[in-house]
């Protein structure tokens, strides 16, 4: 299965987490790491190419750090301009379809901030849930997100396990899917 990881982080060279996400999905074969913020810098997203890239994979990765508890802007400006009606969705629209999506996110808030008791009083999946409608749009799979929370406290250690793990998951969800939040 031909993976592509979609990296929606402004600054990834100043990023630990993502960083050591992408360095480590990097090594392994069909899989294409696209870097949208390094690719479009002016924020003219070139939509033939994101259409080919999505066409020519089957698993589809979001990656990015949650801003304000959502996706980055250029995110939300790729899901507009690419995720469009006759390629995607409508008449003739199939592009997606049967395509697993996943999203993974790295956040500052430490895991129980994120419960119905904690500080954010929402899980990490509830807020991702436009993402999901989004893939439930397109007929894609929606596979349950990978989080890493807490980013700021994790020793370079830390990270490097959790981008194994990170690289378990997204290569191999039906394997994997119990042991990740």
């Amino acid at each position: 299965m031909k993976t592509l990881v979609l990296v929606f982080h402004p600054n990834l060279s100043e990023s630990r987490g993502n960083r050591h996400l992408v360095e480590e999905i990097k090594k392994h074969p069909d899989t294409t790491v696209h870097n949208v913020y390094a690719s479009y810098p002016d924020e003219k997203i070139d939509v033939q190419t994101e259409h080919e890239l999505v066409e020519n994979h089957d698993r589809i990765i979001f990656q990015f750090p949650f801003y304000w508890y959502s996706a980055p802007p250029l995110l939300k400006k790729w899901l507009e301009e690419v995720i469009v009606y006759g390629w995607a969705f409508g008449t003739n629209g199939d592009k997606f379809q049967g395509k697993e999506v996943i999203v993974a996110v790295t956040t500052g808030v430490a895991e129980e901030g994120y419960t119905a008791e904690g500080d954010v009083t929402f899980t990490v999946a509830e807020l991702l849930r436009p993402l999901e409608a989004a893939a439930n749009f397109v007929s894609a799979n929606y596979l349950p997100p990978f989080a890493v929370n807490g980013i700021g406290h994790k020793s370079d250690e830390e990270l490097a396990a959790i981008a194994k793990e990170y690289v378990r998951y997204v290569l191999n969800p039906e394997q994997t899917l119990n042991s990740v939040r």
